[in-house]
This record gives C-alpha cells, sequence and structure tokens, in this order.
C-alpha cells in the first residue's frame, strides 16, 4: 500500500502501485485541480510538487511517489479567510495570464517551483522552467506575472559581449513559448 505525504497529511493508498498518482489524486483523493492533459509528462497540465521539485503526475507512478512529499494545486491555493492569495495565483489574475483556465493548476505548480529554488530567475531560467503548454497562449502574461511576483530583474552582460554591441540570442528562449523539449 503506497504511503505519503499529500498536502502536508500522511495518505495511504490501497491501489495498485503501478497507477500514475494523477489518478490517485483525481479519482480517489477527490483533488480535481490536477489535469490530464497528453498522459506523457510533456504538456504541464498535471504538474505536483513531489518534494518541491515540479514533476508531471501523469507518469509518476504511486510506487515512485512513495514516502515523499507531494504538493497539489489545492495545497498552494488553500488560505485562510481573509489571507492574501499565494502570490503566484494573485499575480496570474493581476496580469489577466488565466484565460481558459485548463493549464492554470499546472503553471501555478511550476512558477511556484522554480520561485521556491531560484527566487530571481532570469528570463531565461522562466522560459527554460515552464515547459507548459497553454492552448490560450498567455506566454508573454506568464512572464510578466512571474517580474510581478520577483520584481524586475537585471540582466548580466555576457563577458563576450562589449557594452553597446547587442547579445547574442539564444532561439530556445527567445520566444514567448515554453522551451523546445529534447529527448
Amino acid at each position: 500500500m503506497p504511503s505519503l505525504v499529500l498536502n502536508d497529511q500522511p495518505v495511504d493508498f490501497a491501489l495498485d502501485p503501478e497507477m500514475p498518482l494523477l489518478w490517485a489524486l483525481r479519482d480517489v483523493a477527490n483533488l480535481t485541480g490536477t489535469k490530464y492533459g497528453c498522459g506523457t509528462g510533456d504538456c504541464g497540465a498535471c504538474l505536483v510538487l513531489v518534494d518541491g521539485e515540479p514533476l508531471p503526475s501523469c507518469t509518476l507512478s504511486l510506487a515512485e511517489a512513495e514516502g515523499r512529499s507531494v504538493t497539489t494545486i489545492e495545497a498552494l491555493a488553500r488560505r485562510a479567510p481573509g489571507a492574501a492569495r499565494h502570490p503566484v495565483i494573485q499575480a496570474l489574475i493581476d496580469e489577466q495570464a488565466i484565460q481558459c483556465g485548463f493549464c492554470t493548476p499546472g503553471l501555478v505548480v511550476a512558477i511556484a517551483g522554480l520561485l521556491a529554488r531560484n527566487p530571481r530567475p532570469s528570463d531565461g531560467d522562466v522560459r527554460s522552467a515552464l515547459g507548459n503548454i497553454c492552448r490560450c497562449g498567455v506566454y508573454p502574461r506568464l512572464l510578466a506575472a512571474v517580474r510581478r511576483v520577483t520584481g524586475p530583474v537585471t540582466a548580466t552582460t555576457p563577458a563576450s559581449v562589449r557594452p553597446g554591441e547587442p547579445a547574442p540570442v539564444d532561439e530556445q528562449t527567445r520566444a514567448d513559448g515554453p522551451a523546445t523539449r529534447t529527448g
């Protein structure tokens, strides 16, 4: 029987250990904020924090989650009466980065995970961390939402670039969409 800590509560799942964590969350724990998207871990709709790291719950088995701490969007969205929203959620609202809402839980989890390990990420760091697919195309607003939480980040000039010359552009992080995944 796989056991884990789910949103700060110990949980034992009397389920097949090979069941994807996503289905245990949605169908057994009734935590439906985590969405099914692609089923291959590529779209980001099913992201949860596992020991603080954003991971796709559709490809993570209960056996792989055993003994670990799992945080879902429900825990990030939970707040006491009168308390402020999670800063990432509020920033997404303020920047109008929520359209249909399908990808929103995964995006909140991905951004929260990034900011927990890197409170001042560069634009490239943000783009690399957000491999999520958003059907509504709110990518520029996502970066603005992260900046709303972190404040502006001062870019550093690469040593190979002289002042007044443009810096080289990294094609993977230049676009306003998710970073290209390989492998």
